[in-house]
C-alpha cells in the first residue's frame, strides 16, 4: 500500500490520511514542528513500527451486531476508549485553535486535554462543553503552578495529568535549523506575564520554544514533589511519560489513578523505547491495582487502539492525528478525524469478534510476519 501524498486532494477515508492535507496546510516550519522528534528521530520512527510490527489474533461467532466503545477513562465517562492528547499551541495550526478541537471533542463525547502551553484560556474551553482534562509541567515557580491546578478545577477538570518526561524540552533538529519561534498571535494564554514572550524571540540555530520551557520548567522535580502536589489538589491524579514498570508502581503507590505509557510522541529522549513496547509490561505490573494504564505515541488509527486494548491498556492519547484535523479543516476537520477513528474502531471490533473493550482485551497479539506501510 503505498502512502498518500501531500497533493492528493480525494476527501480522507482513515485517520492516516489526514497527514496530507495538514502538511499541505501548513508552513513548513510549523510542519516540522509538529511531525518532528528528538534528534535523529529514531524513536519517532520506532512507535509506528511498533505497531505494524504486531498482528491481533481475531475470534469468530460473536454477535458483534452493536460494539459498545463507551469507556471510563480516569473517572470521565467516553464514547471511544479515547481522550485528545494535549499538544501545545494549537492556534499554530488554525487561528480558533483550542475552541476549535475542544468542540469537536465535546461532540464527539470525548475527554480534551488542555495544555499548560495552551493557546486558549480556561474559560472558554469550559463554555465548549467538552469534558476537560489538565495538563501540567512543572513550573519553576511553585506558586504559579498552583494558581494554574486551582485554575484548572475552577474550570471543571477532571482529571490532572502530570507530564513526568519534561525535565528539559528534548534537543528537537528540525525546529533549531528553523529557528523556530511562535508568531505574534500565539501565545500561552495561561501563562501571561514573565518568561511567556521568550517563546517569541528567534535565534540562530535555536528554537525559541525550547528556550522558552529551559527558562519556566523545574529540571529538580522528584517523586517527592509529586507526592507534595497529591497532598495539595482534589483532582485525580495522572502521571503521563512512564515507560518503566518500577516508576508506573510508584506512581500508583503515590496515589495516581492512572498512568499514561508514552515517549511524548518521540519527541524527548531519542532511543526511549516505544510506547507500545513497553506497554505489556506496565500493564503486568500494575495488574490487580486501581490505577489504570493508558498510552500514547504513535496511534494512528482504529486498529491501532484494538492493538492497545489487547496490549493492556484501558485507553489511548490521541495526539498528531487530531491536530492534522485541525489544520486541514478546523472544527470540521477535528470532527471528521474523531468520526473516523470511532468508525475504524468498531469496524476493528467487530471484525476481531469483540462486541465491548472487555473482549478486545483477550485478543491474543502475534508479530506481524510483514510489517505494513507507516503513516507518518
Amino acid at each position: 500500500m503505498s502512502a498518500p501524498t501531500a497533493t492528493d486532494r480525494r476527501p480522507p477515508l482513515s485517520v492516516a490520511e489526514f497527514a496530507g492535507p495538514a502538511r499541505s496546510a501548513l508552513s513548513p516550519e510549523v510542519w516540522d514542528w509538529l511531525a518532528g522528534g528528538a534528534e535523529q528521530e529514531h524513536t519517532l520512527a520506532a512507535n509506528r513500527a511498533a505497531f505494524d510490527r504486531l498482528a491481533v489474533v481475531p475470534r469468530v461467532l460473536a454477535d458483534v451486531s452493536a460494539c459498545d466503545t463507551t469507556a471510563t477513562l480516569v473517572r470521565s465517562r467516553s464514547a471511544l476508549p479515547v481522550a485528545v492528547a494535549p499538544v501545545a499551541y494549537h492556534r499554530l495550526f488554525h487561528p480558533e485553535g483550542e475552541l476549535a478541537s475542544a468542540r469537536a471533542a465535546a461532540a464527539a463525547g470525548v475527554p480534551f486535554t488542555v495544555g499548560t502551553l495552551s493557546s486558549v484560556g480556561f474559560e472558554e474551553l469550559a463554555a465548549t462543553g467538552a469534558t476537560l482534562w489538565f495538563q501540567l509541567y512543572w513550573l519553576r515557580d511553585r506558586g504559579r503552578l498552583l494558581d494554574l491546578v486551582a485554575a484548572a478545577a475552577a474550570a471543571g477538570s477532571e482529571c490532572l495529568v502530570v507530564t513526568a518526561d519534561v525535565p528539559y524540552m528534548g534537543r528537537r533538529l528540525r525546529d533549531a535549523r528553523n529557528a523556530f519561534a511562535l508568531p505574534g498571535d500565539v501565545r500561552a494564554a495561561l501563562l501571561e506575564g514573565g518568561a511567556a514572550g521568550r517563546a517569541h524571540r528567534a535565534g540562530a540555530e535555536v528554537s525559541a520554544v525550547a528556550a522558552h520551557t529551559a527558562e519556566l520548567l523545574s529540571p529538580a522535580v522528584t517523586w517527592a514533589d509529586l507526592a507534595w502536589l497529591h497532598e495539595r489538589t482534589e483532582l485525580p491524579l495522572v502521571v503521563k511519560g512512564l515507560l518503566d514498570p518500577a516508576d508506573a508502581l510508584r506512581a500508583a503507590e503515590l496515589g495516581a489513578e492512572a498512568v499514561v505509557v508514552s515517549n511524548h510522541g518521540g519527541r524527548q529522549l531519542d532511543r526511549a523505547v516505544p510506547s507500545l513496547t513497553a506497554l505489556p509490561a506496565v500493564a503486568e505490573a500494575l495488574a490487580g491495582r486501581d490505577c489504570q494504564v493508558l498510552l500514547d505515541s504513535g496511534v494512528r488509527g482504529g486498529s491501532d487502539v484494538l492493538t492497545a486494548l489487547a496490549l493492556g491498556a484501558s485507553g489511548v492519547l490521541l495526539g498528531r492525528p487530531l491536530i492534522w484535523g485541525l489544520a486541514a479543516g478546523g472544527e470540521p476537520g477535528c470532527a471528521r478525524v474523531l468520526e473516523l477513528l470511532a468508525a475504524e474502531l468498531r469496524h476493528a471490533l467487530g471484525l476481531a469478534g469483540c462486541a465491548d473493550l472487555g473482549a478486545a482485551a483477550e485478543l491474543r497479539t502475534t508479530p506481524m510476519p510483514c510489517p505494513a506501510w507507516s503513516a507518518p
